[in-house]
């Protein structure tokens, strides 16, 4: 029976080989050990449980051929919340944890403890929902996919973080003007990458191409949002988005060509990228 310590470096150098960090590998049989109680840091010279075993020698295979650890694993943590994940639904990135901050930031500046409603536009997971829902209960949560399977998972992350969200299935604004439904913050994170965009194999072969690629030139769902936003968003409201980091001068450009008397704004990441954007529909 292998040690934890003989496991980890067992597959380092066909990663090594592969350009994969073999940090991964740590990362993976740490998870594994959470999951049964084990402390791995305690147990590194210790043989290691078969059940996590097996599980990391399946897991390693799986991880040699690009695939996401988050999908092996079968979840992820966004905002300090378990989300299941699988290849129906992006895993939630770090910088989307950014936009939930921002988001957070601006209620408390324009509804300081007041009861909103906001809906999250192709949420996916539900990950940007939930979080929301969790950080702040004066929220109404509403939340929708196209998709009914990520709608499905996204129902079960809710369950599982106790969260108190309502979603709906259809395509992009439509369920919540079919629904008569008027929010005061509207949300989305859309797919974004254009087609000819050279990805990650991890990305191109594993995660699911309908909430990646927003056309030619990335914006056909902004697109789609705006020329229908105000059925859904209130005068006074807020909009919030996710971008990509050169997308700044024609995703500001679009948003003023449809909203001509709302304040646009473009946040950096943490790594001084331009990846959130804001639209204040009152203009001020």
């Amino acid at each position: 029976m292998a040690t934890y310590n003989q496991l980890i470096h067992k597959y380092t150098k066909a990663f090594n080989d592969k350009g994969l960090s073999a940090n991964t590998l740590k990362a993976f049989i740490f998870e594994l050990c959470n999951e049964n109680d084990v402390n791995l840091y305690l147990e590194m010279d210790n043989e290691c449980l078969p059940i996590i075993e097996k599980k990391y020698e399946d897991g390693v295979k799986r991880l040699l051929n690009d695939e996401p650890m988050n999908y092996v694993l079968g979840y992820s943590y966004f905002y300090g919340y378990k989300m299941l994940v699988n290849k129906d639904v992006l895993i939630p990135r770090f910088e989307t944890e950014e936009l939930v901050g921002l988001i957070l930031s601006k209620y408390d500046e324009f509804y300081p403890k007041k009861d909103i409603n906001i809906c999250d536009v192709g949420t996916g997971s539900g990950a940007i929902a939930i979080a929301l829902k969790k950080e702040e209960s004066r929220m109404n949560v509403f939340a929708s996919d196209i998709s009914e399977e990520a709608v499905s998972m996204a129902r079960q992350n809710a369950k599982i973080n106790d969260a108190d969200v309502t979603f709906m299935v259809g395509s992009m604004l439509e369920p919540y003007i079919e629904n008569n439904i008027k929010v005061d913050i509207l949300v989305s994170n859309p797919p974004y990458i254009k087609v000819d965009e050279v990805l990650e194999n991890s990305v191109k072969d594993y995660e699911p191409h309908l909430a990646l690629f927003g056309g030619n030139d990335g914006l056909k769902f902004y697109r789609i949002i705006f020329e229908n936003a105000l059925k859904v968003v209130k005068d006074d409201g807020l909009m919030f988005f996710e971008m990509g980091y050169d997308q700044k001068e024609n995703l500001t450009s679009l948003a003023k060509e449809y909203f001509p008397k709302a304040m646009v704004e473009v946040y950096k990441d943490i790594n001084k990228k331009d990846r959130m954007l804001m639209i204040n529909l009152k203009g001020e």
